[in-house]
């Protein structure tokens, strides 16, 4: 970590319930979470917001991360992929699943409606300046609501904006979600060296 941010025994108030909740969930408080601590006031703005999105997502878990994966990728954040890998690993029942995700999401055996999802998203996170209503059309063409399509977006740019942040302040993945495959471990890091 590059800045200075609340240890967990330094926490106190809603940082440290937080902490407390992480630690109790996981085992550990992610880099992740304390990075936003150099300001210990937005961590609890962060997990709202955070929770408030995931909590009324309409796409479900799946789409979740799936997005998250995707975005990413173009971001490129490294703990972001990593963190997403192990959680689709078990979603998906494999890491060849997950790997071929990563090479190309459009030939990984997806439905054409979760192809659409992810080329979407990757735009979004990538320069979403670039996207038109023939986009949106295309989407409501294979089903998505607008209340879907806005979820997608609202992800993916999530994701940008986080893993985004996480790379600014220095917060590097946990090796808990390195994959001991050094194969697989290196097709995750998309971005900063582990």
């Amino acid at each position: 970590m590059f800045l200075k941010t609340v240890s967990p025994e330094e926490a106190t108030g809603e940082v440290a319930r937080i902490y407390q909740h992480e630690q109790t969930s996981i085992g550990f408080v992610m880099e992740a979470t304390r990075c936003w601590t150099a300001r210990p006031e937005v961590l609890p703005l962060y997990e709202q917001f955070s929770e408030g999105i995931k909590a009324n997502f309409s796409l479900g878990m799946r789409a979740w991360r799936l997005i998250t994966f995707i975005a990413a990728k173009q971001v490129p954040s490294t703990y972001c992929t990593h963190v997403y890998a192990r959680s689709l690993t078990k979603e998906l029942g494999s890491k060849d699943m997950v790997l071929a995700l990563q090479r190309d999401y459009r030939s990984a055996g997806l439905s054409e409606k979760e192809v659409a999802m992810l080329a979407y998203a990757e735009q979004v996170a990538r320069d979403a300046s670039k996207i038109t209503k023939a986009d949106i059309n295309a989407l409501r063409a294979v089903g998505f609501t607008d209340v879907e399509i806005s979820d997608i977006a609202l992800c993916a740019s999530f994701r940008a904006f986080i893993s985004r942040f996480f790379d600014a302040t220095g917060a590097t993945p946990e090796p808990v979600f390195f994959d001991a495959d050094p194969v697989f471990r290196d097709a995750m890091t998309v971005g900063k060296p582990i």
